[in-house]
């Protein structure tokens, strides 16, 4: 066979092969023949970092209870809800952060500084401190490198306020009390709630 001959057979293979693909694709997305009508149970879930069951990563259920309270410059406040160990071996803090301030807020210094995370614009930075212990836990990562914690806060504007979260690894189970830090923030002392 000459060049020529090959390098059209490999084009021709080429395009079949992404002829094959396109189809493939196409009718994956199909309607799935109901003429592209959907009820409500047939809705796909809508992605979410905060789990409707009440799972790990769910915003505090009671905004009204504050267990401590952070305040910044430019009038940043973070409201602490609770800190609650569940039986995976977890902690999650649940939270708000409001803006009293006079601009918009980004929590760009809130984010770790590790160079493969993910989350840009997120509380990745901050941790538990186990004074007695002498430990400091960092904020949980998931398989693609995302925080498991709120991300996208940028353009917090004055008089606004957003639920946070951070999930953290559980520290021993006779610790009860510990400092949550976030980067720029003074810490607050709080309980670890079972």
């Amino acid at each position: 066979m000459s060049i020529r001959r090959t390098t059209k057979a490999a084009r021709g293979a080429v395009a079949m092969a992404s002829a094959v693909g396109l189809a493939l694709v196409v009718s994956g997305c199909g309607g799935g023949g109901d003429g592209g009508a959907r009820t409500d149970d047939k809705k796909p879930p809508a992605r979410s970092s905060t789990p409707k069951d009440g799972g790990p990563g769910t915003p505090a259920a009671d905004s009204s209870k504050v267990i401590g309270e952070m305040k910044g410059a430019d009038g940043i406040v973070v409201t602490l809800n609770s800190v609650v160990r569940d039986s995976g071996g977890f902690v999650t803090v649940n939270g708000t952060v409001s803006n009293h301030g006079s601009r918009a807020f980004n929590a760009i210094d809130w984010r770790s500084n590790e160079t493969e995370l993910r989350s840009r614009s997120s509380i990745s930075g901050a941790t538990l401190v186990d004074k007695a212990g002498k430990k400091r836990y960092l904020v949980l990562r998931d398989t693609n490198g995302e925080c498991l914690c709120t991300t996208g806060l940028s353009g917090l504007m004055p008089g606004a306020s957003r639920p946070i979260f951070a999930q953290f690894p559980a520290p021993p189970a006779k610790v009860t009390e510990v400092d949550f830090q976030l980067p720029t923030m003074p810490p607050a002392t709080v309980q670890i709630t079972d």
